[in-house]
C-alpha cells in the first residue's frame, strides 16, 4: 500500500538512517530499503543520497517528504472520520408495534432511543398482532414488537417485557366495590373485547377457556383504547394490559377485579425476519428494549 511506503520514507528522512527507521517502524532493514526502492521507481528519480553513516535528501526527494507528511496527515484524518461515522448512529427505522405496545410502551422508549440517537429516523407503524407479524414477515417493517404469539418459521421471536393482564370494570360496576372476587362470580357478564387477530383477544380467549366463563354478551373493537372507552362509558367489563388502564386506576374512572390466587402474564415480544438485513441503528434500538424491559 502506498500509504505504508510513504510512511517508510518519511521516517527515514527524518531519522537519516535506515537502520533507525526499520527499529521504530518495527521492520527489517531490507524491507525498508525496499519500500524506498518501490518509491524510487515509481516516480522514477532518485529520492535519498546514500552513504555508510546516514542518507539525505535529494531535491525530488525533499519535495515528496513535504508532500507525504500532508498526504499522511490527510489519511489519518480520512480514518478518524471514517472511525467516528461507523460509530455514530444513523440511518432510518421502520417500527411496527401491536396497539398496547405502540400506543403506552412504546413512545417514551422511542423518546428515550431518539435522545441518544438522534440521526436515527423512525417511522412506526401501530396495528394488532397479525397484521404486524403478517407485514415483518413481508420485510414491510424492520422490527416488530408483539403482545401476542408469532410462531412463523421465517421469525425469529425474543421476548423483552412481561405484561400483567387485569379485568377491569366501571366504577360503578356492581363488583368493583368487591377487594378479591372468586372467578366464577365472572359468569354471566358482559364483555368488551378486542378483534380477533390481536394478542390482547388472544388471551381473552384463553382466559375464557382455562376459567370456563360462559359471557352474557360481548363487545367487539379494534383497538385497546376503544374498549377501555367503552368500559368507561359502562358497556361492559374487559381483560386489559395494566398499562392501557394506569391513569383510570389511580383516578377511580376504572376499577380493577382482582381474582383471588390468580395472576395473568403474557410477554411481549422482538420480531424480526430471520433473512432481513441488519444495522446499527436496529442493534442499538434492540439492546435498548432488552436493556429497558419493564
Amino acid at each position: 500500500m502506498i500509504v505504508d511506503a510513504l510512511r517508510v520514507f518519511v521516517t527515514v528522512a527524518e531519522q537519516r538512517h535506515f537502520s533507525r527507521a526499520a527499529e521504530l517502524l518495527n521492520l527489517s532493514q531490507p524491507g525498508v530499503s525496499q519500500h524506498i526502492q518501490n518509491l524510487e521507481n515509481e516516480f522514477g528519480v532518485r529520492l535519498l543520497h546514500r552513504s555508510p553513516k546516514h542518507v539525505r535528501l535529494t531535491e525530488a526527494g525533499d519535495l515528496l517528504y513535504q508532500k507525504a507528511r500532508q498526504m499522511l496527515s490527510l489519511y489519518a484524518d480520512a480514518r478518524q472520520d471514517i472511525q467516528l461515522l461507523q460509530d455514530e448512529v444513523t440511518g432510518s427505522l421502520q417500527i411496527g408495534a401491536s396497539f398496547t405496545i405502540g400506543e403506552y410502551v412504546l413512545p417514551k422508549r422511542i423518546a428515550a432511543f431518539a435522545a441518544q440517537y438522534p440521526l436515527v429516523a423512525m417511522q412506526t407503524t401501530i396495528g394488532n398482532t397479525g397484521e404486524i407479524v403478517q407485514a415483518v414477515r413481508a420485510n414491510k417493517l424492520d422490527v416488530g414488537l408483539i403482545e401476542g404469539e408469532a410462531h412463523a418459521s421465517d421469525l425469529s421471536v425474543t421476548p423483552f417485557m412481561t405484561d400483567e393482564m387485569i379485568v377491569v370494570a366501571p366504577a360503578a360496576h356492581p363488583l368493583a366495590s368487591s377487594r378479591i372476587i372468586d372467578a366464577d362470580q365472572l359468569h354471566n357478564q358482559i364483555w368488551v373485547l378486542r378483534e380477533n387477530g390481536s394478542g390482547t383477544r388472544a388471551f381473552s380467549d384463553q382466559f375464557f377457556v382455562s376459567t370456563q366463563l360462559s359471557q352474557k354478551r360481548a363487545y367487539v373493537f379494534n383497538s385497546s383504547q376503544s374498549v377501555k372507552e367503552s368500559v368507561l362509558a359502562g358497556l361492559g367489563i374487559a381483560l386489559l394490559s395494566r398499562w392501557i388502564v394506569r391513569k383510570e386506576l389511580v383516578s377511580g374512572e376504572l376499577s380493577e377485579l382482582t381474582i383471588q390466587h390468580a395472576r395473568y402474564e403474557r410477554q411481549f415480544s422482538i420480531i424480526r425476519h430471520k433473512e432481513a438485513p441488519t444495522s446499527m441503528a436496529l442493534t442499538m434500538l434492540i439492546q435498548k428494549l432488552l436493556a429497558d424491559g419493564n
